[in-house]
């Protein structure tokens, strides 16, 4: 009895915390079950208390009350004008960890920026981190990165020379679900100034989350594979290309045929540029 008592005083309540999020646990319950009918006259009288309460305002809790939450325009609006401020990379990443916009961010144990050799002209481009992703804060980790790599090994390609990478969305969402597209719409600035300052002479976007994000278009990454389309950065037509995630392969592995035809394609994509 001792020692179990003495393993439940030592959990720490910050990391079970985390532990709840990562199960995508949103809300709690109690021991006892509550009757809710019986609680509807307590509440109803709470709210009339807080009703009148506030009709009575003195210039000094007038004061104190906090500013109204910033509309989601308002959020981007703030995100594209400190994104439009970076002038480099190492700014931009200071940037993203100092914005506090994006909800995500609360959750998240890192800022995952990027990847990759930053001299190259080949961007790649995820959703989202994962849960190792966001332990160790780097992009496309665990078994999507690791086939990730093998993939681009297959045309001769590493991250270490051959490309670099990032994702739309810097911070894990919650149980490693797919972000929303609110979510992506707040993070796109700061993922635009991205691409913006690498300059990359080829963009591949690695599935549909990243593609719709990039394209702007809700067309499913079936359709979108493989067609090359173009990404205006800053006047210039950079070739773009959706592929399917290494995730999606794992567990869909009879598409993986098509993903290497589709590496072939971006491996003479590359010769001819």
């Amino acid at each position: 009895m001792n020692n179990l008592n003495t393993s439940e005083d030592q959990i720490d309540p910050v990391s079970l915390l985390k532990c709840y999020v990562e199960w995508g646990v949103d809300e709690t319950i109690t021991e006892e079950p509550i009757n809710w009918f019986t609680e509807t006259d307590k509440i109803q009288i709470k709210q009339q208390t807080a009703q009148v309460s506030s009709q009575v305002k003195t210039p000094q809790n007038a004061a104190a009350q906090s500013a109204p939450l910033a509309s989601q325009t308002e959020t981007i609006a703030l995100a594209t004008e400190v994104a439009k401020a970076c002038n480099s990379l190492d700014e931009l990443k200071s940037a993203i960890l100092e914005f506090d916009g994006c909800s995500l961010k609360k959750t998240a144990t890192n800022t995952v920026f990027c990847d990759g050799n930053a001299e190259s002209k080949v961007m790649v481009i995820g959703e989202a981190p994962g849960a190792d992703e966001d332990r160790i804060g780097k992009p496309f980790l665990g078994e999507a990165g690791k086939l990730l790599d093998k993939m681009f090994a297959a045309i001769e390609m590493s991250r270490e020379n051959d490309f670099y990478i990032t994702n739309v969305v810097p911070w894990r969402p919650p149980g490693n679900r797919k972000p929303t597209d609110a979510e992506c719409d707040l993070c796109l600035p700061f993922l635009k100034r991205h691409i913006e300052l690498l300059q990359p002479k080829i963009i591949i976007s690695i599935g549909g989350t990243s593609a719709n994000a990039l394209l702007g278009t809700q067309t499913g990454i079936t359709k979108l594979r493989g067609k090359w389309q173009e990404y205006d950065v800053s006047g210039t037509k950079v070739p773009i290309v959706p592929i399917y995630h290494p995730a999606y392969l794992i567990r869909q592995p009879q598409f993986k045929k098509q993903t290497w035809h589709d590496l072939l394609d971006i491996k003479a994509k590359l010769r001819e540029l």
